[in-house]
């Protein structure tokens, strides 16, 4: 009877779980969440890339970054970087930060599938047969 008179007084967060806590926590009201979210996605993409310079070495990965099969994908991943940090910092456009996120990964994830052999060619065949 108490647990039901405390939440109908509104005392029921003294009664929330951790992980209800813990959630919360992470909650960051406003355009500082979606600003660290950019940053973050921005720093991530930046970590895969050069992780795999460390695998195969800078010049190795630079000349298969450019290679004409990944072109694109390179350009449009490093000028969304760049633009993502730019709207968050210097235009101070939030959503334009979190469309560049999107498609920095959108182009990661097809930069990426390029190292499995046919995959590209799988993912455009499916997605044609979905649009007919």
């Amino acid at each position: 009877m108490d647990k039901l008179r405390r939440v109908l007084n509104g005392h029921e967060d003294e009664e929330r779980g951790l992980t209800a806590q813990g959630s919360a926590l992470l909650w960051i009201p406003g355009s500082a969440g979606i600003k660290l979210f950019a940053v973050f996605s921005t720093l991530g993409n930046v970590a895969a890339l050069t992780s795999t310079c460390f695998l195969m070495g800078p010049v190795k990965q630079l000349k298969k970054m450019f290679e004409p099969t990944r072109l694109i994908a390179t350009i449009v991943m490093l000028l969304c970087l760049i633009c993502t940090l730019c709207a968050v910092f210097w235009w101070k456009k939030n959503g334009l930060a979190f469309l560049f996120c999107i498609l920095q990964f959108l182009a990661m994830t097809w930069y990426s599938i390029s190292y499995i052999p046919f995959a590209r060619d799988a993912i455009i065949k499916c997605f044609s047969s979905c649009l007919n």
